[in-house]
């Protein structure tokens, strides 16, 4: 089939995408920034630049579509979102009407309307109705939380209940809930092109109906934690959110509508998905424990913050020392004289025999120390002197993901309380390149936090002097081989 699919850039249209393409299907996307999904190993994929909320976008993207998978939503989008989530997708089934697509498939959230009080919910249920006023039949899965590596839900589970030996709730934790694996979600987006007949809304869940208490304790459980769980009166969402936003990777802006949805019980009161499709949910700790070895074997497709960008062109030269999505991040980035590619070489030209380009002493002095606790230090250097593929030691780092030319991510190895990136994003830009340079690091602990503080003052050396550095590089490289040519 022709099929498109609208955020792709995300969590489940990131996902949704190759399982497409394996099934043999001929798969659009259309992103704000088509160099996002460029790098994405998609062999086949058409990539429309577009934005929704553009007048002649929605026309323009569904010609010749068959099915289209709406998978945008405005979590992010304050206030107004519902408003604005409506407009999108009045104008998205007026123009599938127009197109002639024979039916669109979308995903919502799982609750009795009568009785939802979350404006998130409520707002994720409207856009269902929306979609159908254009009149091509709509299926609409509606879910409750999502369990897989990488999903919002799930990560705020995980990492509240891995650092929280106690836990002081409000008492709406209690709430029920019917989780779903995220492979259960993706077998129903799948098999949903087999059932030509189906439309209408199809509440799915996973095997087991339970609080949310009583799935942050199971979490602990297989991961062989101790836990205990106090109830008491919390201001709500409000609190709990910017505690999320302090203690996991989740920020407190997107937090917030996900512990707003927990005041209301969601859980599957229709079987017609049980009754129409073949899928057969997993169980809660099934889920989890796939969830976990992703996560063990750095395997995680995509994330929740796969659809957040990083560096847009109207944004400036800047530094920054922030905290966001859960981690302490120092960001830099730079605009160059050169090409995207000569930027990336210089980039991917750190380490080993070359050393470091700015405070290299200090990135020595770092591996002995490193060493002095039994870490790798910087001894083990680097395969090639310009070349890297994944997996790579790059001295005390390692090479977890490479697209050239936009994106090199490089994992600490050496001895940390906490785990640690560093980063390196390049684009395009009317004058040559755009570079981000971020190092992450995600605490575990106090000591975390107070290691993190304690080397703050000699990242303000060291990573400013690195970016800098690189832009040099390329920009001399740049040069050259123009004097040359």
């Amino acid at each position: 089939m022709r099929i498109l699919v609208t955020g792709a850039t995300g969590y489940i249209g990131g996902r949704l995408v190759p399982r497409l393409l394996a099934k043999g299907h001929a798969v659009r996307c259309v992103a704000r920034n088509p160099a996002r999904l460029e790098s994405h190993p998609w062999p086949g994929v058409e990539i429309v630049a577009g934005n929704l909320s553009e007048p002649g976008t929605p026309e323009r993207v569904l010609q010749g579509i068959e099915v289209a998978y709406y998978l945008v939503h405005s979590m992010m989008a304050g206030e107004a979102f519902r408003e604005r989530d409506r407009v999108l997708a009045l104008a998205f089934g007026k123009a599938a009407a127009q197109a002639g697509v024979r039916r669109i498939v979308y995903l919502g959230g799982l609750g009795d309307p009568r009785h939802v009080r979350s404006k998130h919910l409520l707002s994720r249920q409207e856009v269902g109705t929306c979609l159908a006023a254009g009149g091509v039949p709509v299926v609409e899965f509606r879910a409750a939380v999502i369990v897989g590596s990488g999903s919002a839900s799930f990560e705020i589970i995980r990492h509240l209940t891995e650092r929280l030996p106690i836990m002081i709730t409000p008492p709406w934790l209690d709430t029920r809930c019917q989780p779903i694996g995220i492979r259960s979600v993706m077998n129903y987006l799948l098999e949903v092109l087999d059932h030509p007949e189906a439309s209408g809304v199809y509440e799915i869940g996973g095997q087991d109906v339970m609080p949310y208490r009583e799935m942050m304790l199971r979490y602990a459980r297989l991961r062989g934690l101790r836990r205990w769980i106090v109830p008491l009166p919390v201001p709500w969402p409000s609190l709990s959110s910017l505690w999320i936003g302090l203690l996991t990777p989740i920020p407190s802006s997107i937090a917030h509508p996900l512990v707003e949805s927990i005041q209301t019980e969601v859980i599957v009161r229709d079987d017609r998905a049980r009754r129409t499709f073949s899928v057969q949910p997993a169980g809660y700790d099934e889920a989890v424990r796939q969830a976990l070895a992703r996560l063990a074997a750095d395997d995680v497709e995509t994330t929740w913050a796969s659809s957040l960008s990083s560096f847009s062109p109207d944004q400036p030269e800047a530094d920054a020392l922030r905290s966001f999505e859960g981690m302490l991040l120092d960001s830099r980035r730079r605009r160059v004289r050169a090409a995207p590619q000569r930027v990336f070489d210089a980039i991917c030209s750190l380490g080993g025999d070359e050393g470091w380009p700015a405070g290299n002493f200090l990135w020595q002095l770092r591996g002995l120390m490193d060493r002095m606790v039994g870490g790798t230090g910087m001894r083990r250097g680097r395969r090639r002197p310009h070349e890297l593929i994944v997996g790579d030691p790059v001295d005390f780092w390692r090479v977890e993901a490479l697209e050239e030319p936009h994106l090199l991510r490089l994992r600490a190895e050496m001895k940390l309380p906490g785990r640690a990136w560093l980063q390196f994003e390049v684009q395009p830009d009317a004058e040559g390149a755009r570079v981000e340079q971020t190092a992450f690091f995600e605490p575990h602990g106090l000591p975390g936090y107070l290691y993190w503080y304690a080397v703050v003052p000699f990242h303000r050396f060291i990573f400013p002097g690195l970016i800098d550095a690189l832009k040099h590089r390329a920009e001399a490289a740049e040069s050259a081989a123009g004097a040359s040519a």
